[in-house]
């Protein structure tokens, strides 16, 4: 793919946001994952001031973004392919045994580990109630293979991960995305999904705070999105399938796992199920009226007599992906 040209001057100032010691290190520490500036001021050993004014700088050039969860603010290299490539393609040439980024490599992963154990002492105290609920139905394993089956096993450009918990889809996924984005509103499961990510060394994703009713993200910009067990805590999952959709690139496909229909009541008392399961006929109504069209839909029968029967629903964006973007259309709008 042919890269898109840049100005002389626009060039020359991206080389100078990027052409300086700190700035250049920031970039480095970011092409390992999301950092926030008290992660940055630890690892460079500088003052806040100083670590925020150089990401004001790369910021204004485009060379990373910020996003805010909570009160903490993340920054991570840029979600523009041709600026994240530029940067990779840099930093790729530093030489890895160079004294001053094996120092900073040994202070990020000190703030990784610290991160790491704060995740996993969330996830050990609810560890008991996930485990309750995972016995009910079948193993993990192979609803992942389903996806990845579904998926096509062919390389893709982005992912969008809805309600994403431990991150465990974007690790799944990750030989395959060139780049992708988990979404979640607990901080603490945020945590957790950087720690998983960390640990399976998947670099090329990123996990934030946001609705999944309002995903903070680009529209019409992700290959395959995914909502794995989240619809059933929600209170209206047909917004929820219609702004997954609108997510999609012509051509992209969503990908829904959840619960078959189930009287299971103690799940919504206590566990705070809002749906308890959902039927085919229900998922199809609401890809329709989010303008796709569905494909296929696999059953997963539950490993003990008496569990939940785990469902895996398909639906595709129906746009042709023409020429140029300006002559991208919905069919069901061009036929109507």
């Amino acid at each position: 793919m042919a890269q898109p040209k840049v100005n002389l001057n626009r060039m020359v100032d991206t080389l100078k946001a990027a052409g300086e010691s700190s700035r250049f290190r920031i970039l480095v520490l970011l092409s390992r994952g999301d950092l926030t500036v008290s992660d940055l001021t630890s690892i460079l050993n500088q003052s806040q001031p100083r670590v925020s004014r150089h990401l004001k700088l790369l910021l204004e050039a485009g060379l990373i973004g910020r996003y805010q969860e909570g009160s903490w603010a993340f920054f991570r290299l840029s979600d523009n392919d041709s600026a994240r490539e530029f940067v990779l393609g840099l930093v790729g040439r530093v030489d890895a045994a160079d004294p001053l980024v094996l120092r900073d490599m040994e202070r990020l992963e000190a703030v990784k580990r610290k991160n790491r154990e704060r995740a996993a002492e969330y996830f050990s105290a609810n560890a008991a109630q996930w485990d309750q609920l995972r016995a009910l139905h079948v193993p993990d394993d192979a609803v992942e293979s389903a996806l990845l089956k579904l998926a096509g096993g062919t390389p893709f450009n982005a992912m969008l991960d809805l309600g994403t918990g431990t991150g465990r889809l974007l690790e799944i996924f990750a030989p395959w995305y060139r780049r992708a984005v988990g979404l979640d509103m607990s901080r603490e499961m945020l945590s957790v999904a950087r720690a998983n990510l960390d640990k399976a060394g998947v670099a090329h994703a990123q996990v934030r705070q946001g609705d999944i009713y309002a995903p903070p993200v680009d529209r019409d910009a992700f290959d395959l999105v995914t909502i794995h067990q989240v619809l059933h805590y929600l209170d209206n999952p047909g917004f929820a399938i219609a702004e997954a959709a609108r997510m999609l690139r012509p051509g992209g496909r969503l990908a829904i796992v959840d619960f078959a229909p189930h009287d299971f009541e103690f799940l919504r008392e206590e566990q705070a199920h809002a749906r308890l399961g959902f039927s085919d006929r229900q998922i199809a109504d609401w890809m329709k009226e989010a303008g796709l069209e569905q494909e296929e839909t696999v059953t997963f029968a539950p490993s003990v007599e008496g569990g939940l029967t785990v469902k895996l629903w398909s639906g595709r964006d129906p746009r042709i992906l023409l020429a140029h973007p300006t002559q991208e259309r919905r069919l069901a709008t061009e036929t109507a």
